[in-house]
């Protein structure tokens, strides 16, 4: 458990209020005339919808009619089950229901004859040794692999053509990430070739990189190759940017035309589209250095080399991550009874009228909150509550304060936050929105921390970084948390919690 100002960067100075820049990347806007303030996108909102439902039933109706044609009805029955398992787990190792961006079923062929005869000749060696009288001569066996590989064939070559119409009639609207001419020429690609099914709307320049060439990302600028001809497309630069496209767009797509793990704002620009469902592609020579080499017939785009990330949106713990929280929460509101009621007490004695002290704070997807804690010390007003960081050493803080915050009692009563669903047993430390815009501006990866909800503690806490502790630090743990999240793992940082509470590692 942490301080009551909740962490900060170690190097960090906060100067008045006047000198802090705004970033246009804030988490919440403030409100007014002119101001939009722009809803978070849902996670899953832009999941790529493309099932493979088609491909699977083209492979089970030419495995069922291979069966009735070769086997005839009385046996067809008893082998078309082993054949449909061991033809789908095949198919599905050599990634057949995932194919590129350019699908062709010529390319395939090798893999469906191999797959196909090695079912058969499983499903044959059976029959042999269950029903010897009728095992299967070697010229129907081979019959058998040659009519099953056509009509797979086929039957996928119609899957392809009618997604490709699909495509051409209703694309997707898709992101590129990038600058320089490699953006632009694949943009005036995408447009001009719609059976990719990718329609761009905006190009996404990370802050790290500067844009080059035109003014308008879409068109050709002096440095853009020959033919890169397209029409004009916002370029994204701020995090605000990037939400309101996806917001009004549905985007479903997203383009990397540079490495996604190249510098700290592009990745943080990936994990965000990961967190909101996107299907993230790597296109040119990204698509090259990272991971396996793209097949050269279907993993393209009009000659530029694309391949699908393989990634998923993190466990943010859904169910089970709530169920425990209840769990949890309501039986420690119920077991601490007496320790909140004698807190109170102190408090009351101690400072005067206000045992609670309430603050706002951000959580999940860049939304408010107000924070209960009890009070160990009294701001001189709102102002200094919002923006004060360290209180190391605060003469005005009581005794029974500081034995409070050395033991992590002032923090009892956010359990009655985790009962209402603000926040959760573990989880990144939630911090007031007046750091939280500061913190936008200086550390690329910190709005990531808003995938998951705000918790009491937290992987980067049971590491040691409480208090006036290094920003990047907590940052890279709080987010490797929440990649990686398991519910055994909150399990093990409550109890790793629970033991520096009992060692009094508190402030």
């Amino acid at each position: 458990m942490t301080t009551e100002s909740a962490d900060a960067h170690r190097s960090a100075r906060v100067p008045p209020p006047s000198a802090v820049p705004r970033p246009a990347a804030a988490v919440r806007p403030p409100r007014g005339p002119g101001r939009e303030t722009l809803p978070p996108p849902r996670p899953g909102r832009g999941v790529r919808r493309r099932t493979v439902a088609p491909l699977l039933a083209a492979d089970a109706l030419a495995t069922a009619a291979t069966a009735l044609l070769v086997l005839g009805t009385a046996t067809a029955p008893a082998a078309l089950g082993l054949l449909l398992v061991g033809l789908l787990l095949l198919h599905s190792h050599a990634g057949l229901y995932r194919p590129g961006p350019a699908p062709s079923t010529l390319n395939d062929l090798p893999t469906l004859l191999v797959r196909s005869a090695v079912c058969w000749c499983a499903a044959a060696a059976v029959l042999a040794a269950v029903r010897p009288g009728q095992a299967l001569p070697p010229a129907l066996l081979v019959g058998a692999v040659a009519v099953h590989t056509a009509l797979g064939c086929g039957g996928r070559a119609a899957v392809h053509r009618a997604r490709r119409a699909a495509a051409r009639r209703r694309p997707r609207a898709t992101l590129i990430v990038g600058t320089g001419p490699a953006a632009r020429q694949l943009a005036a690609v995408l447009h001009a070739h719609p059976e990719y099914g990718m329609r761009p709307v905006g190009v996404v320049t990370p802050p790290s990189l500067p844009p080059a060439g035109s003014d308008a990302t879409g068109t050709a600028g002096p440095d853009a190759p020959p033919g890169a001809v397209g029409p004009p497309l916002p370029r994204l630069g701020s995090a605000q940017d990037v939400t309101r496209a996806v917001i009004q767009h549905t985007v479903r797509d997203v383009v990397f035309t540079l490495p996604p793990y190249g510098d700290p704002h592009t990745t943080a620009l990936l994990r965000r589209f990961i967190a909101q469902g996107s299907a993230v592609w790597l296109a040119g020579p990204a698509a090259a250095r990272e991971g396996r080499t793209p097949h050269a017939d279907t993993d393209h785009l009009r000659g530029f080399a694309c391949r699908l990330l393989d990634t998923a949106p993190p466990r943010h713990g859904g169910g089970s991550k709530r169920l425990l929280d209840l769990t949890l929460a309501a039986s420690g509101l119920v077991v601490t009874a007496p320790v909140l009621l004698g807190c109170a007490l102190a408090v009351r004695l101690a400072v005067g009228p206000g045992v609670l002290f309430r603050q706002e704070r951000i959580g999940r997807g860049g939304r408010s909150f107000t924070l209960l804690k009890f009070r160990t010390w009294q701001p001189c007003d709102e102002h200094e509550a919002a923006t004060r960081w360290s209180l190391a050493d605060e003469c005005r803080m009581s005794r029974v304060g500081r034995l409070l915050r050395r033991t992590s009692l002032d923090e009892l009563p956010q359990l009655w936050n985790v009962l209402r669903g603000e926040m959760s047993l573990v989880g990144p430390r939630p911090e007031r929105p007046f750091f939280v815009e500061q913190f936008l501006g200086t550390c690329p990866e910190y709005g990531a921390r808003h995938r998951m909800p705000a918790g009491m503690t937290g992987l980067a806490q049971v590491h040691g970084l409480r208090g006036d502790t290094s920003l990047e630090d907590r940052v890279r743990f709080d987010n490797l948390y929440i990649d990686s999240w398991s519910l055994r793992q909150d399990l093990l940082i409550l109890l790793r919690t629970v033991a520096s509470v009992v060692r009094l590692e508190g402030r």
